[in-house]
């Protein structure tokens, strides 16, 4: 042993007895990049998810995603001292056979700006069980914690690798809330392989599956199968769609008879892959840190396993945004190529797994009836100002369906921006000049890209924000079917095969590609002359295609038609411009952005007043009987 901040022990059983992470080599599915996990020579290493074969000679790193702990995080919320690691290890050929040490372990650490610093190194001759002890106690601003193996002239294997810390005073279970909508295969797949975990169950008291569909979770052959690894632990609740917030805020109102609970919250979506050791991981901070805070996960994407999509974020409300990456954060990262060092602060963190402490929900009630979209950011914010606030944990994640492959042109933007617009004015400055230009600047230059569904999507929810709480009587289920219809008016809402619209395009029709992005001083002045050019009809006027990474409002609006990749690849739009149109909905677009400076201070105090009884528990109960 050659580092004073790493010490061999014999005995496992001393005082870091809470496990709060393990060490795995694979992920749970075939289509996650095992270098999250582990960086090894292929040739040279054999794996599986608990245990790591190197031939002599080879070397691997947990120098990864899922491989680090996250040494900043725990020193600044747990005041944690050291942080004890532990395995077992494996020699071959028998140690008598062996000259010398057969492994070395190397502890590592790095600050925040990603520089590596070596804390330490042990070597092993024989078989047995090791565990070494690291100080926490550099890593303020940043760092995380890892190990390296080298095998020294034999084959060894390392396994059951955990790390644990001394029992904290809290030790409380989570329930887990799943809200699903008609993806019972997908709900089916995600709770399956939580419930697969008995490490992670283990701090699991129960799984709330709220199942609002027609097409039923319980109706799936591999329920059965589901609800037997389960057992008593599985709580399957059915209601009419009250989309992501009806769903979630159920089962917390189950979890919370009489309006408190004494185990904290853990909200998941459906249609995410699931890391079981990411809630292991949730829970074991949660108890170990020395206020309440709000844990959340990462996202991941899906379809490229090893890019994080969402890491910490803050809300814009001027913007009517939801999150932008806070400082030392990046959204969008290959994770096998950066590591995430510094540490950031979260403003809040969306419900696709985040951790609710049982405080939090005490003191706050439930979130906004909102539908879906803001109503996990509203909490976040709420309970932010409460005292509570959010950690979105790294080398904590799960892998969800990739937004890049949605188009922006769909009717869920009518509660995007509704109720980013009652988030802002609950708890933002809402002054009505700067909220004007903002809703301004989007709605118009959707009219000047020829998304006139779009732009009425987006004014009808203007106007209903408006109109105040009242549109929430109803948790947002009546605005699904006048959307269908307000859109069904417009029809590049609509998304045609590609080769349907290719047969009936002209010849000389040509892929258009975007120049420059206008400077950020000239953007509303360029809006102001292409809509002034699209009443006057002073366009280009050849048929063009526009692939989707090219269909920025400032290049489309200078075409009179264009067709127009869907993000989704997987067809396309076509979008011609309508003279009339522009002039209605400009005018009414200047009509909103009166009311809004005008009526600004009124609307807000309206918002502000009903906070209480629209998260009350009597206003959720009256939408779940249905009234």
């Amino acid at each position: 042993m050659s580092s004073p901040v790493a010490a061999s022990h014999n005995d496992a059983a001393d005082s870091h007895s809470t496990l709060v992470q393990r060490t795995f080599f694979t992920g749970p599915d075939a289509r996650v990049a095992d270098g999250l996990y582990v960086e090894v020579d292929r040739e040279r290493s054999d794996r599986t998810r608990t245990r790591l074969v190197l031939a002599p000679g080879a070397c691997a790193s947990t120098n990864t995603y899922f491989g680090r702990f996250a040494a900043s995080f725990w020193q600044r919320y747990a005041e944690l001292a050291s942080v004890r690691l532990e395995f077992d290890h494996q020699i071959s050929p028998q140690p008598d056979a062996v000259a010398g040490p057969a492994l070395r372990v190397e502890l590592w650490a790095s600050d925040p700006s990603g520089r590596q610093r070596p804390l330490g190194t042990t070597e092993f001759a024989n078989t047995g069980h090791a565990s070494l002890d690291i100080a926490i106690d550099r890593f303020v601003d940043g760092g995380a914690v890892w190990f390296d193996l080298v095998a020294l002239g034999a084959t060894v294997s390392v396994s059951d690798v955990r790390w644990s810390i001394p029992t904290p005073e809290r030790n409380r279970q989570a329930a887990v809330v799943v809200c699903t909508h008609n993806r019972p295969e997908d709900c089916i797949d995600t709770v399956t392989a939580l419930a697969s975990d008995e490490v992670a169950m283990a701090s699991i008291a129960s799984i709330h599956i709220v199942d609002q569909g027609d097409q039923r979770v319980a109706d799936r052959e591999r329920f059965a199968a589901m609800a037997d690894l389960l057992g008593d632990k599985l709580i399957y609740l059915t209601q009419p769609n009250l989309g992501g917030a009806g769903g979630f805020n159920r089962g917390i109102y189950e979890l919370s008879p009489g309006g408190t609970t004494e185990l904290d919250i853990i909200v998941m979506d459906d249609d995410i892959l699931c890391e079981p050791e990411s809630v292991l991981r949730m829970t074991s901070f949660a108890n170990a840190s020395m206020a309440p805070v709000l844990v959340g996960a990462q996202m991941l994407l899906l379809s490229e396993t090893s890019r994080l999509h969402m890491g910490a974020e803050w809300e814009v409300l001027d913007k009517i945004k939801a999150g932008e990456p806070t400082a030392y954060a990046s959204n969008g990262l290959n994770l096998l190529e950066n590591h995430l060092d510094g540490r950031s602060d979260a403003g809040w963190n969306g419900w696709w797994s985040c951790l609710l402490p049982a405080e939090a929900v005490n003191a706050m009630s439930l979130s906004l009836p909102l539908f879906f979209q803001w109503d996990d950011i509203e909490f976040g914010i709420r309970a932010r100002h409460s005292g509570f606030p959010t950690v979105t944990l790294p080398n904590a994640g799960v892998w969800h369906a990739d937004f890049h492959l949605k188009d922006y042109d769909d009717w869920s933007r009518y509660f995007s921006w509704r109720n980013g617009m009652i988030v802002s004015a609950i708890h933002g400055r809402f002054d009505g000049t700067t909220i004007a230009k903002t809703v301004a600047d989007e709605i118009g230059s959707h009219i000047a890209a020829m998304q006139y569904g779009l732009a009425q999507t987006l004014m009808l929810a203007v106007s209903d924000f408006l109109a105040g709480p009242s549109v929430l009587d109803d948790g947002g289920q009546s605005k699904l079917g006048e959307l269908k219809k307000l859109r069904a008016d417009y029809p590049e809402t609509l998304i045609r095969p590609a080769s349907e619209v290719g047969a009936q395009a002209d010849n000389n029709t040509r892929i258009a590609l975007k120049g420059p992005e206008p400077d950020e001083s000239k953007v509303r002045l360029v809006l102001a002359k292409r809509l002034a050019k699209q009443i006057a009809g002073q366009l280009n006027r050849a048929p063009v295609s526009i692939p989707a990474d090219s269909a920025q409002w400032w290049h489309v609006s200078q075409f009179d038609n264009a067709i127009v990749t869907d993000a989704s690849q997987r067809g396309v739009r076509v979008r011609r411009r309508d003279r009339d149109t522009v002039v209605r909905q400009s005018r009414e677009l200047a009509a909103l952005c009166l009311r809004i400076r005008s009526e600004a201070p009124e609307i807000q105090r309206t918002w502000r007043e009903a906070m209480p009884q629209l998260t009350s528990r009597e206003n959720w109960k009256r939408l779940f009987d249905g009234e």
